[in-house]
C-alpha cells in the first residue's frame, strides 16, 4: 500500500471511531509507532482537524466530514462477495440493509466497473446447509437494543417447545454451532442467560433502559459456553 492509500484510510479508520490509539493504527497498517506519528502529522499539515486525549488516543474535532468515498474494483468484489456469506450467517434484516448499502456502493462506482460487478455476482454460488437458514428478522433490532443499552420483551420457545414471556436486557450476540445466541441477562430468571434465535418467536424493543447497572463483558461469557466454534 502506498503511502497517499495509507493516510486516506487512516484518515476512514479515525472517522469510524471515537478514539484510536497509535498501536491500534500501526496494527492496521503494519507499521511502526514513528511512522504513525508522522502520517498524522502529515494529515494536520493538510488541513485535517486532529486532537489528541491521553488514554485515549486521536480524533477527529466534531463537524468534519469526509468527501464521498469512492471504491476499487477489488474493494467492491469483496462486499460483493460477503453478501454471499450473509445469506447463510445474517437474518433476513441484516440482508436486506447490507443489500441496500451495497446498492449505494455500486452507485459510485464507473459503468464499467458496475458492469464488472454484476457479471462476477452471476458466477459466485454458496451452498449452504439447511440448519444455516435463519428465516427470522430480528438481527438488526436485537444489534440497535444492545448498542442503546435498553429492555427488550421476547417470547421464547424452549427444547422442550414451551414457551415463555421474558424481558431481557441482551448484553451480546454470539455465533457458535451454527446459529446465532442472544446473550441477556433475564429478569424472570435473575441470571445470565443463552436464547438461541432460531428459538426466539418474536422480539419487542421497549425503549427502556438497563435496570442492572453493570454487565460483564461478552468476551467473558464466551469462556462459559458449551462449545468453542
Amino acid at each position: 500500500m502506498n503511502r497517499i492509500d495509507r493516510l486516506f484510510g487512516i484518515l476512514i479508520l479515525l472517522q469510524s471511531k471515537k478514539y484510536t490509539t497509535t498501536e491500534r493504527i500501526a496494527e492496521q497498517y503494519g507499521i511502526s509507532i514513528r511512522t504513525v506519528y508522522r502520517d498524522i502529522k502529515a494529515l494536520s499539515e493538510q488541513g485535517i482537524p486532529l486532537s489528541f486525549e491521553p488514554n485515549k488516543g486521536y480524533f477527529i474535532v466534531h463537524g468534519y466530514f469526509l468527501p464521498p468515498v469512492s471504491f476499487n474494483s477489488d474493494e467492491a468484489n469483496a462486499l460483493l462477495l460477503m453478501e454471499r456469506f450473509l445469506e447463510g450467517f445474517a437474518d433476513k434484516s441484516i440482508l436486506t440493509h447490507y443489500t441496500t448499502a451495497l446498492n449505494k456502493v455500486k452507485n459510485v462506482l464507473r459503468s464499467a466497473q458496475r458492469e464488472k460487478l454484476e457479471t462476477l455476482n452471476e458466477h459466485i454460488k454458496l451452498q449452504l446447509p439447511g440448519r444455516l437458514k435463519n428465516d427470522y428478522e430480528y438481527l438488526s433490532l436485537i444489534q440497535n437494543a444492545i448498542s442503546a443499552q435498553c429492555i427488550i420483551e421476547i417470547n421464547y420457545k424452549n427444547n422442550k417447545a414451551e414457551t415463555s414471556k421474558r424481558e431481557v436486557e441482551p448484553i451480546g450476540l454470539v455465533f457458535y454451532a451454527f446459529h446465532w445466541h442472544l446473550i441477556a441477562w433475564c429478569h424472570l430468571r435473575n441470571e445470565y442467560r443463552d436464547f438461541k434465535l432460531n428459538n426466539i418467536i418474536n422480539v419487542n424493543c421497549t425503549d427502556i433502559p438497563f435496570r442492572k447497572m453493570e454487565h460483564m463483558p461478552i468476551s467473558d461469557y464466551m469462556k462459559l459456553l458449551p462449545v468453542n466454534f
